[in-house]
């Protein structure tokens, strides 16, 4: 069997973890290829809420292995206490979760780094999360950070820590006139995780590889959203890892004839968290009523997210860099109790259409939304499990979207648990 990719297809919180989930009953594997515990994914399932941030979601089902790849950066202090509340909850994790030797890790000083910059940057700062992510991967990129594989050497991890722990702590001694790290008490932690996550570590680009040869089922699990790339994002406003398709390759080691199907997850409307351009944005009663009924508000910082219509520009350029093969839309039935619904059609810039969705931020900025209005629908969505048995309107919205877009939407979500699903087809050979 081949892999398949869920991934993100706005700004991230699309609902990913209920889709993975209800996949998940199909596959073999669920991997995490990128992002670390800034990510956020609730499942509701007949075992309860579950709010998860790096072990991926597939681990509900007890077939599935959950394997953490090379392209994440990984919070070990998060991941312990994730386990640990997985297990006290009756999800026992032994031999079912893998984290790859090659993920770096999230260390204390990166912590500290990723809250002093954000306060420098003031006015101008990104909304981060604050837990350490962005400064992981800037030292991923100079060639400086630690890997999960250091844990199992920790004779030889100690120099090099030191060496690194020396430029760190000047950045936030002389630069920010924050407190310096004690390098033996970072190496204390490093000597706990070790003994703790040793269990866990092991070789996941070649036990996903492996399982892909054998023709089982992998389900790649994307973290945040395709406008939050780093690249391809609407950048400086981004994250620092890739959630786009390109980051499931390198994330996880695979070669690219290895994914079949690439599935993009929107909502029904369009969220977004932290600071940035956000062009469908709503600033009145509509905005705050979506955002109390569908409880918008971050998994991982408990922040309110900032609501706004469907964005078809930002859709189509997020197929465009994806290459979805169908869609998934969530939230359908947070619609069903607005008097009308709009979708964002085109961009006016400078008193001329745009189509396309702009490079730079501050173009973008500039830009202001074009609407199509939709009557609201007679009958609630909620809970329906047959296309046929949405109203007329609704089945109208989604038809719409298509057209937009440019791809069908195979499954639409109209409430939280996994039965609250229309299966339009189905996504997953078996």
């Amino acid at each position: 069997m081949p892999a398949y990719a869920v991934l993100g297809a706005q700004w991230g919180d699309e609902g990913k973890g209920k889709i993975v989930d209800f996949l998940a009953r199909d596959a073999d594997i669920v991997a995490r290829f990128s992002g670390g515990n800034n990510a956020g994914h609730t499942v509701m399932n007949p075992m309860g809420t579950f709010k998860l941030h790096l072990v991926p979601v597939g681990v509900f089902w007890p077939q599935v292995i959950g394997v953490i790849g090379n392209g994440v950066v990984v919070d070990p202090d998060g991941l312990l206490q994730e386990i640990e509340e997985l297990q006290q909850r009756g999800i026992d994790l032994t031999d079912r979760l893998l984290v790859s030797e090659r993920a770096h890790i999230v260390m204390p000083y990166h912590i500290v780094l990723d809250e002093l910059a954000e306060l420098a940057r003031g006015s101008e700062a990104i909304g981060t999360t604050g837990r350490g992510i962005g400064p992981a991967y800037t030292d991923k990129a100079a060639r400086i950070g630690i890997r999960i594989a250091d844990l199992l050497d920790l004779e030889a991890l100690l120099p090099r820590l030191d060496n690194v722990m020396a430029h760190q702590n000047a950045i936030i001694d002389k630069v920010y006139g924050g407190q310096p790290l004690s390098l033996d008490k970072v190496y204390d932690r490093c000597k706990e995780w070790a003994s703790r996550l040793m269990q866990f570590i092991g070789p996941v680009e070649h036990v996903v590889y492996d399982a892909l040869q054998a023709g089982r089922t992998v389900v790649l699990e994307g973290a945040q959203g395709a406008m939050l790339d780093l690249d391809h994002g609407t950048y400086p406003y981004v994250t620092s890892s890739h959630p786009t398709i390109g980051g499931a390759y390198t994330g996880l080691g695979l070669p690219p004839n290895q994914i079949e199907s690439v599935l993009g997850v929107f909502k029904a409307y369009s969220t977004r968290v932290g600071h940035g351009p956000f062009l469908t944005e709503l600033h009145g009663e509509t905005g705050s009523k979506i955002r109390e009924l569908a409880g918008e508000f971050g998994t991982t910082t408990g922040r309110a997210r900032r609501v706004g219509w469907f964005d078809s520009v930002a859709a189509r350029y997020s197929v465009r860099i994806n290459g979805y093969t169908s869609l998934v839309l969530t939230r359908l039935d947070v619609l069903d109790s607005l008097d009308s619904i709009k979708v964002c059609t085109a961009y006016e810039l400078d008193g001329e259409t745009v189509t396309d969705f702009p490079g730079s931020a501050a173009v973008l900025e500039r830009c202001t939304p074009i609407y199509e209005d939709f009557p609201a629908w007679d009958r609630p969505t909620a809970g329906v499990t047959d296309f046929d048995d949405l109203p007329v309107g609704a089945r109208a919205y989604v038809r719409r979207l298509e057209e937009l877009i440019g791809r069908p939407i195979d499954l639409i979500s109209t409430g939280p648990y996994r039965h609250e699903t229309i299966e339009v087809r189905s996504m997953i050979a078996v």
